[in-house]
């Protein structure tokens, strides 16, 4: 029942990534870029954002991987398979963000398990001691970060934004030196604030793996308490995107990353209650979760296509509610996808292919 949770849970995380990845793939370096009058919509979905989707999907996935890590520790009962594991994931990371998107997740997974893995033995006190210590220090960093060189506010009517949209509309060639730039800038980060969030959510994940967060979720007690912190962390950071102090403004990320860490510790709870208590077997998101790889990366192809290939202009007319119209598109896809093909097969390809090579 554990790994069949953690299955489910991965599938909702996997698709739910989509729902933030999918700004990114216009102008990268931008995201989503507001109108000077944006529609009432876009401060409805920015509120849903911000309250139950900005971080919490990625979140989930850094706990399942940790508890992965912790799963396949226990079974080959020495690192270097592991090491090995990683080193793949590594390579595909790195293939992926230099060739197609920069904004790839697998590499950072891979650097960030590597340090992971030294404290696959250590005790609770210590996986909770070092995951808060990791997450604070990145937390910190990006607070200094954004002080001293805070976020330019443009909107997507500007001349500035429309100049770069236009610069973007390159040859093939010039969109992959620019997405190459922007994913070097992506590695050069990952030293100073991603590796040291992402290892820390993966202690986490270990250390609800052990405390059986997977099988039996929270208890009644710390259920109430993360739903409270939660709670109160979400509506810190709604009530953030209405100030413009620059210390408000650099406090906007880490406050989003711990309330996307109790967040996602309330959406493991909910899927192991609905899966244990009332005995949903939510199927189809499990398969979703055991195509993981293989759907990331189908993602990423099918929103490149639409925002660089085909429908490059999206970027200039698309508000939040035609992402998410769009998004949703993508999900029914990969649900329906993912059914069609485990009735066929046991594994995804990408799935096969990393299993195959760390042998």
């Amino acid at each position: 029942m554990r790994n069949q949770n953690m299955d489910i849970i991965r599938g909702l995380a996997v698709l739910g990534l989509m729902y933030m990845n999918a700004y990114f793939f216009g102008l990268f370096e931008f995201g989503y870029v507001p109108l000077q009058s944006p529609p009432f919509s876009d401060h409805i979905i920015q509120w849903l954002s911000l309250s139950v989707i900005d971080g919490r999907f990625r979140s989930l996935f850094c706990l399942l991987f940790g508890a992965g890590l912790y799963i396949q520790w226990q079974r080959y009962q020495q690192v270097e398979q592991l090491k090995k594991r990683l080193k793949i994931l590594a390579v595909f990371g790195l293939l992926h963000g230099f060739l197609l998107w920069a904004g790839d997740i697998l590499f950072i997974y891979a650097c960030a398990g590597w340090l992971v893995i030294r404290y696959l033995d250590a005790s609770d006190e210590m996986l909770l001691k070092r995951g808060w210590q990791f997450l604070l220090l990145a937390a910190a960093i990006t607070f200094l970060i954004a002080l001293v060189e805070p976020k330019l506010t443009i909107y997507r009517d500007s001349a500035d934004f429309l100049a770069s949209y236009n610069a973007s509309r390159g040859s093939a060639f010039a969109i992959f030196v620019n997405n190459s730039v922007m994913f070097l800038v992506m590695l050069i980060a990952l030293p100073l604030i991603t590796l040291w969030m992402t290892a820390g959510l993966m202690l986490f994940g270990i250390y609800g793996y052990k405390n059986k967060l997977f099988e039996t979720g929270l208890t009644k007690l710390y259920k109430i308490r993360v739903l409270i912190i939660a709670l109160l962390l979400s509506a810190i950071r709604i009530s953030f995107e209405y100030q413009s102090s620059l210390f408000i403004s650099a406090l906007k990320e880490p406050v989003s990353w711990f309330a996307a860490l109790f967040t996602a510790l309330l959406i493991i709870h909910f899927v192991v209650t609905l899966t244990t208590k009332y005995n949903f077997q939510l199927i189809t998101f499990q398969r979703v979760g055991r195509l993981a790889l293989t759907l990331y990366l189908m993602q990423t192809i099918c929103l490149l296509l639409l925002f660089k290939v085909f429908y490059p202009h999206w970027v200039l007319s698309f508000n939040h509610l035609e992402y998410y119209v769009l998004v949703s598109g993508l999900v029914i896809f990969q649900l329906s996808f993912s059914v069609i093909y485990s009735c066929y097969f046991k594994q995804g390809p990408m799935e096969f292919i990393w299993r195959k090579l760390s042998r």
